[in-house]
C-alpha cells in the first residue's frame, strides 16, 4: 500500500514573516511519531525554533498520537531536535542574534528514503501594513486568474 506524499505547510508563517533564507533539516523522532507523520497527522501552527546549547530545537510542533500506539506512545507537543550541519547552525544563530529575526518551520515532508524533513527559514516579522499589502496582492492575483479563465 503506497501512501500519499506528505507535505504539511505552515501557511501562517509566510503571512506573518518575510522569509529570507531557508534550510532543510532532519528531525529526531520516535517510532510512533514518524508513523503519525506518514499518515499526515501533524501541524506546524504556532511552531518556532530556538537554540539551546548550540543545538536547534523546534517547539510547539503538534504530532498526533499514533492510533495503534500502546503504552510507549509519544507526547503530542514535545520539543524536537533539528539536524543541520555546524556551518548552517552557526549561520542561523548569527542571524537570530539580530533584533527582529527568528527561525520558523515552513514545511514538513517525508523524502524518498522515508525520512521526515523540516524546511526552516530565517525570517523577519512583517508589519501590519506589509500584511495588508500581501492580502491585496493575493486578491489581485485571484482576480487576474478569474479574468483569464473566462
Amino acid at each position: 500500500m503506497k501512501l500519499a506524499p506528505v507535505n504539511i505547510k505552515n501557511k501562517r508563517a509566510t503571512f506573518d514573516y518575510e522569509l529570507l533564507d531557508t534550510y532543510t533539516a532532519g528531525i529526531v523522532l520516535t517510532g510512533t511519531e514518524i508513523k503519525s507523520i506518514r499518515l499526515g497527522k501533524a501541524s506546524l501552527v504556532d511552531t518556532f525554533c530556538y537554540f539551546a546549547k548550540g543545538e536547534l530545537w523546534v517547539k510547539n510542533m503538534h504530532i498526533a498520537e499514533y492510533f495503534y500506539g500502546s503504552y510507549n506512545n509519544h507526547a503530542a507537543r514535545r520539543d524536537r531536535k533539528l539536524l543541520l550541519n555546524k556551518k548552517e547552525l552557526k549561520k542561523l544563530e548569527r542571524g537570530t542574534k539580530e533584533t527582529g529575526f527568528t527561525i520558523v518551520p515552513v514545511r514538513m515532508f517525508v523524502n524518498e528514503k522515508g525520512l521526515a524533513k523540516v524546511v526552516v527559514a530565517l525570517a523577519k516579522g512583517k508589519k501590519q501594513y506589509d500584511k495588508r499589502e500581501s492580502l491585496k496582492e493575493k486578491d489581485d492575483r485571484r482576480d487576474m486568474d478569474r479574468m483569464f479563465k473566462r
